[in-house]
């Protein structure tokens, strides 16, 4: 009988790439499923992440986020 050992990798999970604590805009009615499921959510930006933070007013902001959310709102 042969034994074989083989190492699987975990695929990374992380939140955005945009540094610590950044945060980004998403649609509102994606935020409760992705925190209750686990379901990823695309930004403006087009990250894409799992939601396990909120955003407190004064929260740093994407800026790719923020400008496209400005353009939108012209």
């Amino acid at each position: 009988m042969e034994v074989s050992t083989q190492v699987l990798e975990r695929p990374e999970l992380k939140d955005a790439d945009t540094g610590p604590e950044m945060f980004h805009y998403v649609r509102k009615e994606k935020i409760a499923e992705s925190a209750v499921m686990g379901t990823y959510v695309v930004a403006l930006c087009g990250e894409t992440f799992p939601v396990t933070k909120s955003a407190k007013p004064g929260s740093p902001v994407c800026p790719k986020c923020k400008e496209i959310y400005d353009s939108l709102r012209e």
